[in-house]
């Protein structure tokens, strides 16, 4: 990968938000700083996303692990070099997303394959294991210096028609993808959201030990 498409995050930015602490505040903290500090953005750069880096998205996805190694994940990739299908998959994309969705220079549509190739079975883990294509295809991203804002909020049925995607796959997000942007381009609701403090429940909140709802003693801070 060229060193020029590697942009480190500057969590300094005030319209950036204030990302989780990192180990060298916490000494509790031991992961890395890329995940420390991962945030959903919505601003991002007219810069153009170069296939090569694109390329290495979809190739950390690939490695993703998943049950029985099905692999159950496919995407629909759409950049704004190809103005069609990028205004192809937009149109899929609920109004109060494309505000700002518009402006990125990639849309990806991840679906999920429902059942297993041999059986033909229902593959309960199908939706996990796409999610966790997607979550590598995001570290890959982070590592690249782009930002990925994954949305629910587009049409299904309109997704599975434009794209002719067969029933027995389902759509599961649209993923805008693209280098951080200014923040104060977007609208005062949007910037309030993206600029205020992440927050995330506490392990205790969910690690359990020995029965539901108990939480492991060693979570306890």
């Amino acid at each position: 990968m060229a060193e020029s498409n590697v942009i480190s995050i500057d969590s300094s930015d005030p319209l950036r938000g204030k990302s989780a602490s990192t180990q060298e505040d916490d000494p509790a903290r031991s992961i890395h700083p890329l995940l420390a500090q991962r945030r959903t953005f919505r601003a991002f750069s007219e810069a153009r996303v170069e296939l090569e880096t694109l390329h290495a998205l979809l190739e950390a996805a690939r490695w993703a692990p998943s049950s029985m190694n099905q692999q159950p994940w496919s995407f629909v990739v759409a950049t704004k070099q190809n103005e069609a299908e990028f205004e192809r998959l937009l149109s899929c994309v609920l109004e109060f997303n494309v505000v700002w969705a518009q402006h990125a220079p990639v849309l990806v549509l991840s679906v999920a394959k429902l059942i297993f190739d041999a059986e033909g079975e229902p593959n309960r883990h199908a939706f996990h294991d796409a999610g966790q294509a997607m979550a590598f295809l995001t570290f890959q991203a982070n590592v690249c210096g782009l930002n990925v804002c994954q949305m629910a909020g587009f049409d299904v049925a309109k997704a599975r028609g434009l794209f002719s995607i067969p029933e027995s796959h389902e759509p599961v997000v649209v993923a805008a993808i693209g280098y951080p942007g200014d923040g104060a381009s977007l609208p005062e609701k949007l910037r309030k959201k993206q600029s205020a403090p992440q927050t995330r429940r506490p392990l205790r909140d969910f690690v359990f030990e020995g029965t539901w709802g108990r939480p492991a003693t060693w979570t306890e801070e």
